[in-house]
């Protein structure tokens, strides 16, 4: 973590200010730093006719000034810039017959070289070309450690040598060119590797005496904005005191001595890019052609893009969107940090005041004189000091605290600029004079006319239940085109039981979730705040030790169709008895039921029918297998016979039956479709 630290200063610092001084007749003058993390800085130089002025930056911080750099020269003209180039070090490696990790160590620098000649000076002085080079383990002479050695094996005049890396005093290739190559590697890394400074060379044109000026945006430590508002003694004050403060880091590398300090509170968009990297553009490799090796794609068809468009189906709707809620406050005593002084005077004003003005996209604050920080330091001072419109009340949001609600403010910005985002420390005064410490809040970008509500601890003299139910009721119902087309209205009520503070009035706002789609019935939505998704109704609370109940109430009307020849009898029963519908409606659907009835009775002859049918068909089956089994011409096959021939006579006057009777549903489903075609 610490050189993770020293990292991030380094780079920041280095980003914001060079680490030397361009040249003994350029300044630095101005410093504009953003909320947005970027800074701008400006210097100045006096020159005459043609110059060449020296600007040395971090080698981290050559992208962004090549990005953003911009001279300003009203009488001459900028020629140019120029500095040492920054090779990428797999391009140093191209040509070399090594790569990089082949420098890890010289045992692995000699395998990569096979071949090469070189001279081992020490004891035994050899020189060979290099025909192995292998790790072996050893023995330490106690015998308990071993450890490892290079053995090397090189082809002399004399035949095969070998020596052990490790034990050699000095080691050199032959030929110089690659002795050359490997010097230049080492220092392609070290190069690489270095943290250094770089000099841009930037060349003005014209004539006479005059004042450049030369400017560029690097990234810079974020200033931070924090706010301290004082409560009046009196709960009803209309105005309370704010002062805002600035946090700035001065982690350039150098002091800053009078400069013209801005601060900006945006979001600017902002890129990165490396132009100080060598880029190649890889192309595409394409095979030789030869015969019988085109293979163009296969055509699947297409459809014109509008049509296409036209016949795609609509995109569902997107899904209701989750309400941030805000995080799990953990609440201050009311008085946690009293003051054991004598009371305080007013708060003191600040000494200095910012200019603040709103642009179209950010607040800038121009400090009235120049600025001196060290490096290194920090400096915080106030930017802000008014008296603002402030409305204490108590904010409850269930998912926060379920029992009891927030202690807030209502707070309006009427200045003549926004506030950027920061915390704000509560402090209260009361009657005595002396002040306490009463909570924290935070303050998003605050632009001018809004208002804030702030939440900075728990109040617990008020008591909150919250009960939630839901209802369904029929609303209205018309009969059209074959169907009975209803509307219900779902409601849901929430129902909070409140027990106010027993001295003092409150103003109570009750945060509670928009259903989408539903309608807000109860309170009147006049008045009442819509915020990301959530209602913000206010109720009053008289004072006294008394049980007040408030209902929140929103409504959504549902639509639904029964098709009447085919819908449940008894569903179009109920509705038949619905008071909800017009008596002409109800008296429709009680003839609907009648109709329906007529229906079922004649389906039930025919049912009945098929029942005796069924019967007989059952019985003849009996006795056909008892026939096969008496005696011929006896008494019970003539007594058999008979009964057979009088059950066909039984089933022809069935069929009849059965034939009238599916007439009669025919019938009656006609008239039934005719009556309900015939109402709309």
């Amino acid at each position: 973590m610490h050189h993770l630290m020293i990292s991030i200063v380094a780079l920041l610092g280095l980003f914001a200010f060079p680490l030397s001084v361009f040249a003994q007749d350029l300044a630095l003058k101005r410093v504009m730093l953003s909320s947005g993390g970027l800074g701008y800085f400006e210097y100045e130089a006096t020159v005459t006719d043609d110059a060449t002025l020296r600007l040395t930056v971090s080698l981290e911080q050559v992208d962004d000034v090549l990005k953003s750099l911009v001279v300003y020269d009203d009488k001459g003209g900028v020629g140019g810039l120029s500095l040492p180039g920054r090779e990428p070090l797999a391009q140093a490696f191209k040509d070399l017959p090594f790569d990089q990790d082949s420098l890890a160590s010289p045992a692995d620098l000699l395998a990569t070289l096979k071949g090469a000649q070189v001279t081992v000076g020490g004891a035994r002085a050899i020189t060979g070309r290099i025909v192995s080079v292998q790790e072996e383990t050893v023995a330490l002479i106690d015998g308990k450690a071993t450890t490892k050695r290079t053995r090397v094996t090189l082809l002399t005049d004399r035949g095969l040598q070998q020596f052990i890396l490790e034990d050699a005093e000095n080691l050199q290739f032959a030929d110089a060119a690659l002795r050359e190559k490997v010097g230049n590697a080492l220092l392609a890394i070290q190069t690489n590797r270095a943290k250094d400074a770089r000099t841009i060379e930037l060349s003005t044109r014209g004539q006479g005496q005059r004042t450049v000026r030369v400017a560029y945006i690097v990234e810079v430590p974020v200033w931070k904005a924090s706010y301290r508002l004082t409560l009046a003694a009196d709960p009803a004050a209309a105005r309370s005191a704010l002062q805002g403060w600035a946090t700035v880091e001065n982690l350039s590398g150098q002091d800053w001595k009078d400069v013209d300090l801005t601060l900006v509170s945006g979001r600017p968009v902002a890129f990165r890019q490396a132009l100080y990297e060598a880029y190649y553009v890889k192309r595409p490799e394409v095979p030789i052609e030869v015969a019988g090796r085109l293979m163009p794609g296969v055509d699947r068809g297409g459809v014109e893009a509008q049509e296409r468009m036209k016949a795609a189906p609509p995109p569902p709707p997107p899904a209701p969107s989750s309400v941030p809620q805000p995080a799990p406050y953990r609440p201050q005593q009311e008085r946690g940090v009293a003051a054991t002084m004598a009371p305080p005077p007013a708060g003191a004003a600040a000494a200095d005041q910012f200019e603040a003005t709103d642009a179209a996209t950010q607040v800038v604050f121009r400090f009235p004189r120049p600025v001196s920080v060290t490096n290194g330091r920090t400096l915080s001072i106030p930017i802000i000091d008014r008296q603002m419109p402030v409305q204490r009340l108590a904010l409850y949001q269930a998912e926060t605290a379920p029992r009891n609600p927030l202690a807030a403010i209502r707070i309006t910005n009427d200045g003549d600029s926004g506030l950027p985002a920061g915390l704000i420390t509560l402090y209260e005064r009361d009657k005595a004079g002396y002040v306490a410490y009463v909570g924290d809040a935070r303050l998003s970008g605050f632009p001018v006319g809004e208002t804030r509500l702030l939440a900075y601890a728990l109040d617990e003299k008020i008591v909150i239940e919250r009960d939630a139910a839901q209802t369904d009721r029929i609303a209205t119902g018309t009969i059209a085109q074959g169907a009975l087309k209803l509307s219900r209205v779902v409601r849901q009520t929430v129902t909070y039981r409140v027990k106010g503070p027993a001295k003092e009035p409150r103003q109570l706002v009750i945060v509670q979730r928009r259903l989408p789609g539903w309608t807000l019935v109860k309170p009147e939505p006049k008045g009442v705040e819509l915020s990301e998704g959530n209602y913000r109704i206010t109720f009053q609370l008289p004072g006294g030790d008394q049980t007040q109940t408030f209902e929140v109430i929103q409504e959504q009307t549902q639509q639904q169709e029964l098709r009447l020849v085919d819908g449940s009898a008894d569903q179009i029963r109920v509705y038949a008895q619905a008071r909800e519908f017009d008596a002409k409606t109800r008296e429709a659907l009680t003839r609907i039921l009648q109709l329906q009835a007529a229906v079922s009775d004649a389906q039930r002859k025919v049912t009945q029918a098929d029942a005796e049918r069924q019967q007989i068909v059952q019985e003849q089956a009996r006795l056909r297998d008892n026939l096969a089994r008496v005696p011929a011409n006896s008494d019970l096959q003539r007594r058999y016979l008979a009964t057979l021939d009088k059950q066909e006579t039984d089933l022809e006057a069935i069929a009849k039956r059965r034939a009238d009777a599916e007439k009669g549903v025919e019938a009656a489903r006609e008239a039934l479709r005719t009556y309900v075609a015939q109402l709309g």
